[in-house]
């Protein structure tokens, strides 16, 4: 790894042949890390998805219990300090709900009288069972509730006081993992399909071609609304999930297929093809094993483009009503309270499923840069 301060010849030597021998995936890791803002998105990307795999023991509250004594509350604040001046460890007050005599507007006022709150790690909270599978009542973190009603609501409350944190941790899980999923699908679809075309031309590369077109003629917004709308309003969430997938899947691959269809073109002629050809090596072999290898930057970079369209994907969707539907928590169902202006002018804190999403379309983009550049490692 090179370093800042000049290499004494030994050391610069040494260096080298470190180079020179090591794997390719530890000059990719090597190079990688240089880029510092892909770095950070990456620790992002990491500690978002840890949230949504284990989004029940994350969230502090069930994401469907609702409280009408705490509609619309604003994000509470974490205290240091007490009434007293004194320094405390992190703690809430317990808040007392009043509607305006003239307005009829609802405020929140800490009650400093009351108990505090203090806020803990591996707290006892609403019972849950992990994955459906794994029972259990302990939260990453939370407040002590006795004595009094201690609440922790870090970005407030809904319409029916449901906590916009817990809901925005388990929309992370349905978001991520269309995109995700639909990713996969798109990118088996294009590299099949785009290698089949480049890779044997004639009347195959003809088929796939007037395919691809055909889609990409396709107004994108008209057909997502009228394949979304096809799906029956009473199927199961999960049936809904699955379709929505695929949906998107199907409409995606074109770009991959695109790009792997041109290296194709361009490679295989090349001598180690015709040698791997030589050799006996099958013609899935040789596209797998020879020629997919040999462009991962732009596969990559393709890739990484596509997860956070998705997202959008389904995010639009859902807030139009014709994806994912509640009971399903995303971040696109999360925005469908953002449509009434008035809440949004009331709440605006409604609006943080969309801060979560911003960060993850650009924390995708700066990782997929640093990947890109890591992909090539021997170009300076």
């Amino acid at each position: 790894m090179e370093s800042s301060l000049p290499l004494a010849p030994n050391s610069k030597a040494k260096h080298d042949e470190e180079v020179y021998v090591a794997s390719p995936r530890k000059l990719m890791w090597w190079k990688f890390r240089k880029h510092k803002m892909a770095v950070a998105a990456g620790i992002f990307l990491i500690i978002l998805y840890f949230c949504a795999i284990f989004s029940e023991f994350v969230a502090p509250y069930d994401p469907f219990a609702f409280d009408a004594r705490y509609t619309f509350l604003p994000p509470q604040t974490i205290h240091l300090i007490d009434e007293n001046g004194q320094l405390q460890r992190p703690f809430t007050y317990e808040v007392k709900k009043q509607r305006d005599p003239v307005t009829f507007a609802l405020t929140y006022t800490e009650d400093t009288t009351k108990p505090k709150h203090y806020v803990q790690i591996f707290v006892t909270g609403a019972p849950y069972k992990l994955w459906g599978l794994i029972p259990s009542n302990i939260h990453l973190f939370g407040v002590q509730t006795q004595p009094g009603n201690g609440t922790l609501f870090l970005m407030g409350t809904d319409s029916k006081g449901r906590d916009v944190l817990s809901r925005v941790i388990f929309g992370a899980r349905v978001s991520l993992s269309v995109s995700l999923v639909g990713t996969v699908l798109s990118l088996v679809l294009g590299i099949f399909l785009g290698g089949l075309s480049g890779y044997f031309g004639g009347w195959v590369d003809m088929l796939v071609q007037r395919l691809i077109e055909l889609l990409q003629s396709l107004p994108t917004l008209p057909l997502w609304m009228g394949l979304a709308a096809a799906i029956p309003l009473n199927w199961d969430p999960l049936t809904v999930y699955f379709l929505i997938t695929v949906i998107l899947s199907l409409i995606t691959w074109t770009k991959m297929a695109r790009e792997v269809r041109g290296r194709f073109l361009a490679m295989r002629e090349e001598d180690f093809v015709m040698a791997a050809k030589l050799l006996g090596a099958s013609d899935l072999r040789v596209i797998l094993r020879h020629m997919v290898p040999s462009f991962l930057s732009h596969i990559i970079a393709v890739t990484t483009l596509t997860i956070p369209e998705l997202i959008l994907s389904e995010t639009a969707l859902s807030f139009i009503g014709l994806g994912l539907r509640p009971p399903v928590v995303s971040w696109g169902v999360l925005l469908q309270d953002a449509q009434n202006v008035s809440s949004v002018a009331l709440a605006p804190w409604l609006l943080m499923s969309a801060l979560f999403l911003i960060l993850t379309v650009v924390a995708f983009n700066f990782v997929g840069d640093g990947l890109r550049d890591a992909a090539d490692p021997y170009v300076r």
